[in-house]
């Protein structure tokens, strides 16, 4: 063999070598992202007649909207058959069903990217995205269910997610919603069982983002994840710090910090 056939030849093995070590690098890693991304849209089902729930949602007829009433259509049941539910079967019903439909013209869901397990984001998926159900909120009469229950809302999350070990996007998304700062410690110390679930460090930021709290408030993270006026543009649901232990721990050093502030008060 040549010179000049021997260097085109050794090129080409040099080259297909590293092909060959980076695809099934590549491939684990998009594969570990997906897993991840189906981990974090994870929706809880409480147990409190389940069965019963589900065949009562499989049963609703699509209804048209009344005045004052918000999304264009939607399905639940009447006030009698919603009234004659247990305080539980409501919780259950609540959080499997969404009463609201409006139009969006974009999907907000975060994207399915290579990486996304490596990342603490700023916001959380819209929470019935997670399901294919682009549109589909929670309604007036459902939100109003979990601030006035708040304390029965807390305490069913809990038993939940002490019987299952996971704390599903539907959670996570009303523990928001409702404020439940007095879960800080209890987040803090499942996330740090298993240090899995990113997510919980997202609800953390929402609750320490959405009470104002000082110190969070002035570090540079809430300028990366929060900054003022560009909430909605593209990167809205994608911004994010990088995971790493260094981050973990001082979110959930401020989340407590915030909370034992609170209690003083």
């Amino acid at each position: 063999m040549n010179m000049k056939t021997f260097y085109p030849l050794f090129l080409l093995l040099v080259l297909c070598s590293i092909a060959s070590a980076q695809g099934p690098s590549n491939k684990k890693a998009n594969q570990q992202s997906r897993e991840y991304n189906v981990y974090r849209n994870y929706m809880s089902e409480p147990p409190y007649s389940l069965a019963k729930i589900k065949k009562l949602v499989a049963g609703l007829k699509l209804a048209e909207v009344g005045p004052g009433e918000d999304g264009d259509n939607v399905k639940k049941p009447t006030d009698k058959e919603y009234q004659a539910l247990s305080l539980r079967e409501k919780f259950t019903y609540h959080m499997i069903h969404a009463e609201s439909y409006y139009q969006i013209c974009d999907v907000s869901k975060t994207p399915d990217i290579a990486g996304i397990e490596k990342k603490i984001f700023g916001h959380l998926p819209e929470v019935w995205d997670a399901e294919g159900e682009t549109g589909n909120n929670w309604g007036e009469r459902q939100k109003r269910f979990f601030k006035s229950n708040k304390d029965s809302v807390i305490k069913f999350i809990l038993e939940d997610v002490t019987r299952t070990n996971r704390i599903g996007l539907n959670y996570k998304e009303v523990i928001v919603n409702i404020n439940a700062t007095s879960m800080i410690p209890f987040l803090v110390d499942f996330y740090k069982k298993e240090r899995k679930d990113h997510e919980i460090l997202t609800v953390l930021m929402l609750l320490m983002e959405n009470n104002k709290d000082p110190e969070f408030l002035a570090s540079i993270s809430h300028k990366k994840l929060y900054a003022k006026g560009n909430d909605y543009d593209n990167d809205y649901y994608t911004r994010f710090l990088v995971l790493n232990s260094a981050n973990e721990d001082l979110i959930m050093q401020r989340a407590m910090n915030f909370y034992n502030g609170i209690k003083k008060n």
